[in-house]
C-alpha cells in the first residue's frame, strides 16, 4: 500500500484564519474576507434607487458616485482582498429611568463615535498583519465615509445578509453591528456568502413608524426618522412630525422588532456605552434650553454633533409635541419666545398647537419677526391637530 501524502494547508486559507484571529484580538467582534473584485450588479440597483427619489436630499449621492462605488479598486488600485469587520454593540434592553419627558437616541450613537473606534482597531489589525507579513502593506482603512457599499462587501464576504430593512443581519448579533473595512494587497482566501435570508417575515416593514421601508430592501430616505433627525437641516415635513414619536437622533424601531436582532448576544463594549443619561435618553426640556457649551460638553466625541445643537433642539420640540402634556407647555412657550434658532422656534409653535396652547402661540404673533416662524405660528393656530 502506498503511503498517504498529506497536502500542506492552502497558504491563503491559513492566512484567512490568522486574519480573523488578529481581528478578534484587536476588539473587532466579527470579520470575514472577500476579494477586491467589482460589484457590477450594484450599479443598476443604485441608479434605479436614485432615479426613484429614495435618496432625495442627499445631494452627494449621485449616479457617478454610485458607479464609482461598485469597484473598490477605484479607491485602492492595488487591492487584492477586503477584510470586512463589525463592531457589535447590543448591550441589552434599556428603558427610560423616570417620568421626566425624555427623547431617545439611536443605540449606535450612545457612546464614542464608532468611526474613530473602528479606525483605531483597524489600525491595530493592520499593524499586526504587517508584522505577520514581515513587510509594509499597501492598505486602506474605510469606515462609512468612503465611496464603497459596505453592506455589499460584508454580504459577499459572508459576514451577514441583507435584511428587508436594508440593514446587514449578522448571526448572533442581528443588525446591532457597525461595519468597517481593511482593503489590502494581501491575497487572502475569501469566505463564502451566506445563503440565509428573511424568508416571508415583514415585521420591520409593518412596524416602520413613517412607512419608510417602501418595499423589501428599499428605504425611502426622506421619510426615514434617522434621515429626518440627522440629515435634514430644514423644517421637518408636517405630515411626518406626528409619526416621529420621541426620537431625537436616529431610530432603532426596525432593528428592535427584528426577530434576529431580538436574539442578539449582549456584549460589553465600553466604547459604545453612554457616558450619561443625556447620551441615551436626554431630557427634552434640557435639549430646548441647552447652550452650545453644554451641547459640546455632552456630545463631543459621539456621533450626535452631526445634527448640530439646533437640529437636536428642533427634534426635541417635535418629540414634546408627540408625547408632551400640559405640564410641558411653559418650556415650549419659552422656546417659542426666546430660542436663538428660528428652526427651533417654528417647531415649538407646532408642538404648542398639538398641545392646544393657542394662547401661548398668540402671545408671539406680534413679536416674532422671522417669516418662517410666523408661518408656523399661523399654521399652529389654524390647524393645530396636524
Amino acid at each position: 500500500m502506498e503511503p498517504i501524502t498529506l497536502s500542506p494547508p492552502d497558504a491563503r486559507k491559513q492566512l484567512a484564519a490568522q486574519v480573523k484571529m488578529l481581528a478578534a484580538r484587536n476588539g473587532l467582534s466579527v470579520s470575514a474576507i472577500t476579494s477586491a473584485e467589482p460589484f457590477p450588479e450594484l450599479a443598476g440597483f443604485m441608479e434605479r434607487h436614485i432615479e426613484a427619489g429614495h435618496v432625495e436630499g442627499m445631494d452627494w449621492f449621485t449616479v457617478d458616485r454610485a458607479r464609482f462605488s461598485t469597484d473598490v479598486r477605484n479607491l485602492h488600485p492595488h487591492a487584492k482582498s477586503v477584510i470586512s469587520v463589525g463592531l457589535a454593540y447590543w448591550s441589552g434592553p434599556a428603558e427610560k429611568p423616570d417620568d421626566v419627558p425624555r427623547g431617545r437616541i439611536s443605540r449606535y450613537a450612545w457612546g464614542r463615535d464608532y468611526h474613530r473606534t473602528l479606525k483605531r482597531r483597524l489600525k491595530g489589525l493592520q499593524a499586526d498583519l504587517e508584522e505577520l507579513a514581515g513587510r509594509s502593506l499597501d492598505t486602506r482603512i474605510l469606515v462609512d465615509t468612503a465611496r464603497i457599499v459596505e453592506r455589499a462587501v460584508a454580504a459577499r464576504a459572508g459576514l451577514g445578509w441583507y435584511g428587508k430593512n436594508a440593514n446587514l443581519i449578522v448571526p448572533g448579533h442581528g443588525s446591532w453591528v457597525m461595519l468597517g473595512e481593511l482593503v489590502t494587497d494581501l491575497d487572502i482566501a475569501p469566505d463564502i456568502p451566506s445563503e440565509k435570508n428573511c424568508g416571508k417575515c415583514t415585521i420591520c416593514i409593518d412596524n416602520c413608524p413613517t412607512h419608510a421601508i417602501v418595499e423589501p430592501y428599499t428605504i425611502h430616505a426622506p421619510h426615514c426618522i434617522s434621515y429626518l433627525t440627522i440629515e435634514e437641516r430644514g423644517p421637518i415635513p408636517h405630515e411626518l412630525r406626528p409619526l416621529m414619536q420621541d426620537w431625537v437622533y436616529g431610530c432603532d424601531v426596525c432593528q428592535e422588532v427584528c426577530p434576529y436582532t431580538g436574539a442578539a448576544k449582549v456584549v460589553d463594549e465600553t466604547d459604545m456605552q453612554p457616558a450619561s443619561i443625556s447620551n441615551q435618553f436626554p431630557c427634552l426640556h434640557w435639549l430646548l434650553r441647552m447652550t452650545d457649551e453644554e451641547f459640546g460638553q455632552t456630545y463631543f466625541g459621539t456621533p450626535v454633533p452631526r445634527t448640530k445643537r439646533r437640529g437636536l433642539a428642533r427634534n426635541a420640540a417635535i418629540a414634546l409635541g408627540n408625547i408632551g402634556t400640559e405640564a410641558d407647555i411653559p418650556v415650549l412657550a419659552l422656546t417659542l419666545r426666546e430660542h436663538d434658532e428660528p428652526i427651533v422656534r417654528g417647531h415649538a409653535a407646532w408642538a404648542l398647537g398639538r398641545l392646544g396652547a393657542a394662547a401661548e402661540i398668540r402671545a408671539c404673533t406680534q413679536t416674532e419677526s422671522d417669516e418662517y416662524v410666523r408661518q408656523e405660528i399661523d399654521l399652529a393656530l389654524t390647524n393645530p391637530a396636524r
